[in-house]
């Protein structure tokens, strides 16, 4: 799929065929307005225009590295913004750090770890509410904080920071000036972000 060939509607999500039936798009049924494609080839979800979701699941961890070869086709072939869901159970746990290390460090894509389907469509259902909230919202009364935000970093990089407990947008704007990436953040000390943000959300993005 190439930037541009998927047109998302307003507070629409797109899925791929595939997941009809499937309890992730049962919970999505009702939160977000779902519409099935097929022709969506690796991607899973499409979130916005530039927005899209890639699913890894236990199975596909267990099965082997044909989802590794999928998200390297991903990066190559297309310049959308792919956001990576992976399920971290017990029996996926011993697979996640090279995984880590492929999508974030080599790939630059954010991934994001859930316990199952029913937790991926609470984070998407999430995404897609701040996509709805920021599209609607009037920006003019605070041109300064959506100038930052816009030459700081990508708007689902500065997302998916929020997504953490205890983080809203300005704690979120803070970080990212702070640390200029998600891998950044993600090797900080609790003693740096408690510098930022104060000890009881440092600990909390530590743990997340």
């Amino acid at each position: 799929v190439m930037a541009g060939s998927i047109v998302v509607p307003y507070g629409h999500v797109i899925g791929n065929e595939k997941w009809r039936g499937s309890e992730m798009a049962q919970r999505l049924q009702g939160k977000v307005r779902l519409i099935f494609e097929e022709d969506l080839g690796i991607v899973d979800f499409h979130l916005s225009n530039r927005t899209c979701i890639l699913y890894i699941s236990e199975a596909d961890l267990v099965a082997g590295d044909a989802f590794k070869r999928r998200l390297v086709r991903f990066r190559n072939t297309n310049s959308l913004e792919g956001i990576v869901i992976i399920e971290k159970t017990q029996i996926s746990e011993q697979y996640f750090l090279p995984v880590q290390k492929l999508v974030v460090l080599e790939l630059g894509m954010v991934l994001l770890p859930v316990a199952n389907q029913g937790e991926a469509s609470q984070l998407i259902t999430q995404i897609v509410s701040l996509y709805v909230r920021e599209q609607s919202k009037d920006h003019s009364s605070n041109p300064f904080l959506r100038k930052q935000c816009s030459q700081l970093v990508e708007p689902s990089v500065f997302r998916t920071v929020q997504q953490i407990p205890g983080v809203g947008k300005t704690k979120a704007l803070l970080l990212l000036q702070q640390f200029g990436s998600i891998h950044q953040l993600c090797n900080a000390s609790v003693e740096e972000l408690e510098l930022i943000v104060g000890q009881t959300v440092a600990q909390q993005i530590r743990r997340f």
